[in-house]
């Protein structure tokens, strides 16, 4: 169940149970009223039970014309299957990377060499503007898997490709403002500032990840 449907039942439940409570609150009030006070009231009361009951119909009412509505607003099914997607790593060689695109973004997926590994995990963190350490970034230390969107304006960092510029720090490099990124994607040189988002992922197998 999604939030909104969740939203919707308890909204509905909730609308029902005060209109419950309201009208066997009156309910009681003129049921005592009957012995308590003249017809002339006793209709008042009547009167004042139908005005509320109306109401908690109408309620109910606008409950069920907003279903339709709210429904709308959840995502459809296909693209609910786009959330997730599996990406096989078998076919990446230690220092090659690849772009995926996931929900509209392309994710960078490394395959760290030794080199680039032992480079990200000696960076005296203290010094940086986005203190991570690398650990913190990978699940596996041979892998790295970032959104590939710099932090600055959006741009798309270089540093997939053999022959693109990778930057100071043997990561990725934005050319269109100049931050620089290292081997674990954290920035170190430039106006970003925020280092590579790391996405939601897990790994299924030693080969497969799944993303989202």
């Amino acid at each position: 169940m999604t939030i909104g449907y969740a939203y919707l039942l308890f909204l509905v439940l909730g609308i029902f149970l005060f209109c419950y409570f309201v009208a066997t609150w009156v309910w009681i009030k003129v049921d005592k009223s009957n012995t308590e006070i003249n017809n002339e009231s006793n209709k008042d009361k009547r009167r004042d039970f139908l005005y509320l009951a109306s109401i908690s119909i109408g309620g109910l009412g606008a409950a069920s014309f907003m279903w339709p509505f709210i429904k709308s607003m959840n995502p459809a099914e296909d693209t609910l299957a786009l959330g997730t997607i599996e990406v096989d790593l078998s076919a990446i060689e230690v220092g090659q990377s690849i772009t995926v695109k996931w929900r509209g973004k392309p994710v960078f997926i490394r395959r760290r060499t030794k080199e680039e590994i032992v480079e990200a995990q000696e960076v005296n963190v203290s010094m940086l503007r986005d203190p991570v350490i690398d650990s913190d970034r990978v699940q596996k230390d041979e892998w790295l898997v970032l959104e590939g969107v710099c932090t600055h304006l959006g741009c798309v960092p270089l540093g997939q490709k053999v022959s693109d510029i990778k930057g100071e720090y043997n990561g990725w490099f934005c050319p269109c403002h100049g931050s620089h990124y290292d081997s674990s994607g954290r920035i170190r040189k430039g106006p970003a500032p925020e280092n590579l988002p790391v996405p939601p992922y897990n790994f299924i197998n030693e080969n497969t990840i799944l993303l989202g």
